[in-house]
């Protein structure tokens, strides 16, 4: 590989790249935290200074996509290739078309289109791509590639019809198989429907999983039981695909930093603005004004959060795409994860759903309502019981004193502008018993205040000099 890296590699970087940056298709199987979107930027850099490519479609999930435009790409790619990125929007202004029109002007240069997974889920997307897809010589890129997991979903069955426009595909994943192994075919359908050999989902399951039948609502259905021939379907996937935990990296620096964005929904941002501008906001009849510039940061927090703090008291849920997006990530990662929220009223939302997806037993809380009788025996589970995958607190509460080495994820749910306890809440993990190096993931909205906030604690700066007096008004 004559090629000269903007950002240097780590050796398991290195040694992806050398048993994929020429095949046609490829897995990078991938845990999060091992810098996979290198890995794929290099190959993708590789393959057009060779000449073979000239464009690339990007899929990814909605949390990830502004990353990879505004990071990603610009960091990794070298400076000798000229590119032509867009980053698609389901609305169309004018600004936007004279964008998109660019991916199809003629030149050297190399273009680069990021779609939202879901816009694969409509007909204005798939058309669109299928565009691109035609226009150039394209790698095609399936990022999170659970995401097309379902073998009956729209998305799935649009994304694999136009896989077949593009002679280089790859997907990325850091867990392709942790909740179920027939989750595979279709990413592996994706790549090439060859790769496992098996001529519909109905044969692969049949080899690779055990059925029953039950009876529900007085007709038969197949359910899965167990699965089976699953040491064979390892050794299939290892001829296409290349997999690392970030156990195995030891090169890896000790805390690994990454951002996932949401969008504020079409309710929240009425209510931020109306906050923001007139320093009160009003829901459903009930109203929450603020006195001074540190409630006024509050309660914008709070909207972005997802919840509505009325002057009397009572608290409204916001219509918000945060907690998706927690669950999205929970189902990338290995292992057990630490989640720091900054109001109790999430902190209860989060436990709720991940009781309801994952089981009663998969996690526990350490918060102020954690009743104290409990909380020792609560860190001892969370550190010695495999099921228990989860734990959900505040940094107020949870982020000092204790050890939480089991787990080498740490998720901020949202931020609070203490600079100490952030500090203190993320060494909970990353302390004496931890031989993993850890990864941090930090949920934002993007353009809000949360933003700023995480901007000031990663500067370590002073966060009440940022905030105070008429300083506010820029900053937000």
């Amino acid at each position: 590989m004559d090629y000269k890296f903007k950002t240097k590699p780590y050796r398991h970087q290195l040694t992806a790249l050398e048993n994929s940056w020429n095949r046609e298709t490829f897995a990078y199987f991938m845990e999060m935290g091992t810098g996979k979107t290198k890995v794929l930027i290099d190959n993708l850099a590789m393959l057009y200074d060779k000449g073979r490519v000239d464009g690339a479609l990007i899929i990814a999930p909605k949390g990830v996509i502004g990353t990879w435009y505004s990071q990603e790409i610009p960091t990794h790619l070298p400076n000798h290739i000229e590119k032509i990125s867009v980053l698609w929007q389901a609305n169309i202004n004018q600004k936007q078309q004279d964008k998109l029109d660019r991916l199809f002007e003629t030149g050297e240069d190399l273009h680069i289109l990021i779609m939202n997974v879901e816009a694969l889920s409509t007909d204005k997307g798939k058309i669109f791509a299928a565009k691109f897809l035609r226009a150039h010589r394209p790698m095609m890129v399936i990022d999170e590639s659970t995401t097309i997991k379902n073998p009956k979903a729209k998305r799935t069955r649009n994304i694999i019809e136009l896989s077949k426009l593009s002679m280089y595909r790859r997907i990325l994943t850091g867990s392709p198989v942790t909740k179920n192994p027939l989750d595979l075919y279709s990413q592996c359908e994706f790549l090439d429907s060859y790769l496992l050999d098996f001529s519909s989902y109905y044969a692969f399951r049949n080899r690779y999983a055990e059925m029953k039948d039950a009876y529900i609502g007085g007709r038969t259905i197949s359910l899965v039981a167990g699965f089976k021939n699953l040491s064979e379907l390892a050794e299939t996937l290892k001829s296409f695909s290349y997999r690392v935990l970030k156990e195995d990296c030891l090169d890896l620096p000790d805390k690994i930093f990454i951002k996932r964005q949401i969008a504020l929904t079409s309710e929240q941002n009425k209510l931020y603005k109306q906050m923001k501008e007139q320093a009160l906001a009003e829901m459903n009849g009930k109203q929450v004004t603020t006195v001074n510039v540190l409630t006024q940061l509050m309660r914008l927090h709070q909207i972005t959060c997802g919840h509505f703090a009325a002057d009397d008291g009572s608290i409204q849920k916001i219509k918000n795409n945060r907690l998706n997006e927690l669950l999205d990530v929970l189902e990338e990662i290995e292992g057990k994860a630490i989640i720091w929220a900054h109001y109790q009223y999430d902190v209860k939302n989060i436990i709720k759903e991940i009781k309801k997806i994952h089981g009663p037993g998969s996690v526990v809380d350490y918060y102020g309502l954690t009743p104290h009788d409990k909380r020792q025996g609560y860190i001892k589970k969370f550190q010695n019981d495999e099921k228990c995958r989860f734990l959900v607190g505040t940094p107020q509460t949870g982020g000092y004193g204790i050890t939480l080495t089991a787990a080498n994820t740490v998720i901020y749910y949202s931020n609070g502008y203490d600079l100490e306890k952030r500090l203190q809440s993320e060494d909970r993990a990353h302390r004496i018993g931890q031989h993993k190096p850890v990864t941090y993931v930090d949920i934002l909205a993007e353009e809000t205040v949360d933003e700023k906030i995480v901007k000031a604690l990663r500067k370590k700066v002073n966060i009440a000099s940022e905030v105070l007096g008429e300083e506010l008004k820029k900053w937000i």
